[in-house]
């Protein structure tokens, strides 16, 4: 870290002072002399305010606070309602209330972006279309290729797609989250931010909590044992408890759905999770192509549509929207808009298979992601990257 600083600061006073010194002449004499002094003085200072800053920030808080979350009215009353329809004991509960602190880092994490620029596809997609990423994709996909390629015949998800999943969320592991699952949840559940959909979000992440306990129960673990992302994710595929319970698959056989350590289980998860959210196994077409509009703008009535695929090929076309050779009558399509900034809109004609990956999270850019993240990768495999 202190030589990352070093190096920082190093780079920084180059960029500030080398234009100032190749400015002044060489042959001043005092003045010249005096010039330089100040420009670099300055430099420093500069330098120094930036770094004094940079360390007063405050770093994200892990650990949280015992705020006496336990003695919350909405707590009891929770604890309440899962003793009564899970079966857990009054004091199991009371003792798992009594460790909960709160994350203030979550609430503000959860916390809307304020507005800022526009939408910008090509500038998200180079955060995971990138060398380090594509890298470590394929030697995930080696590692894990028997894992993959039984996944791909067991449910028809393409092991591309799967790999693109796993690397654009978590880097295949490398970075799964370092909160506690069970103060996430639990601050979100009892005191999520002012907000449009408070109510619903609050009642989300009470639902969560529960399956959190229930997960912890069936496989035997210690539910403050779970680390996650702030919102609650766990693992390598970053599923959400309840999403655990629902689609979680011990694809290695060993009797335990372990998401956090089994490449195989999360591989499996990935793919059922897709299937159980449309994934067409004998849509081999590519997911999502891409397309021109006419300008008469007629397609503009096509956008906006929600996540699925619901418009046949004749009324894209009838539309004004094209695509280079064409379309199965027998199945749905969606226009898809990537906004680019400044810069023209790029348009898609996706299928049921790519808004299945929008489920996974409701981003048009997301699911792109995926796609282009796994596609790299096995370019890269094959030796083409």
């Amino acid at each position: 870290m202190k030589a990352f600083v070093s190096l920082s600061l190093a780079v920084a006073f180059a960029a500030q002072a080398f234009p100032a010194l190749a400015s002044t002449p060489h042959h001043g004499g005092k003045t010249a002399v005096a010039a330089k002094a100040k420009t670099k003085s300055a430099a420093k200072d500069k330098i120094k305010a930036k770094a004094q800053a940079a360390a007063a920030r405050p770093g994200i808080d892990y650990d949280g606070e015992d705020i006496g979350l336990a003695q919350w009215q909405a707590v009891r009353d929770f604890e309440d309602e899962i003793a009564a329809r899970d079966g857990f004991t009054r004091e199991e509960l009371d003792a798992v209330a009594g460790k909960l602190r709160y994350l203030d880092s979550a609430v503000q994490l959860v916390k809307p972006a304020p507005p800022g620029k526009p939408k910008n596809w090509q500038a998200y997609s180079a955060r995971f279309i990138e060398p380090i990423r594509v890298g470590a994709g394929v030697r995930f996909w080696n590692e894990n290729a028997e894992a993959l390629a039984r996944a791909e015949s067991t449910y028809g998800v393409p092991a591309q797609v799967i790999v693109g999943i796993i690397g654009v969320e978590t880097i295949y592991g490398r970075d799964t989250g370092r909160f506690r699952i069970m103060d996430v949840l639990a601050t979100l559940a009892f005191a999520y931010p002012e907000a449009p959909n408070q109510l619903d979000r609050k009642a989300f992440f009470r639902d969560e909590l529960e399956s959190t306990l229930l997960l912890a129960r069936k496989e035997g673990i210690d539910p403050f044992s779970l680390q996650g992302s702030f919102a609650g994710a766990v693992g390598m595929p970053q599923f959400m408890p309840g999403n655990i319970l629902k689609f979680g698959v011990d694809f290695d056989g060993d009797g335990v759905i372990d998401l956090r350590n089994s490449a195989a289980d999360a591989i499996g998860s990935v793919a059922n999770f897709l299937v159980q959210h449309g994934w067409e196994r004998d849509n081999t077409a590519p997911a999502a192509v891409p397309a021109n509009v006419a300008p008469s703008q007629a397609w503009q009535s096509l956008l906006g549509g929600g996540l699925e695929a619901r418009y046949r090929p004749d009324e894209l076309a009838g539309a004004g929207v094209a695509v280079a050779g064409s379309l199965p009558d027998n199945r749905l399509y969606g226009l898809v808009d990537l906004q680019n900034g400044a810069d023209p809109t790029e348009y898609w004609v996706a299928n049921a298979n790519f808004f299945a990956i929008t489920k996974y999270n409701r981003s048009y850019f997301y699911a792109m992601s995926v796609l282009e993240l796994g596609r790299a990768v096995r370019s890269a495999r094959d030796g083409g990257y």
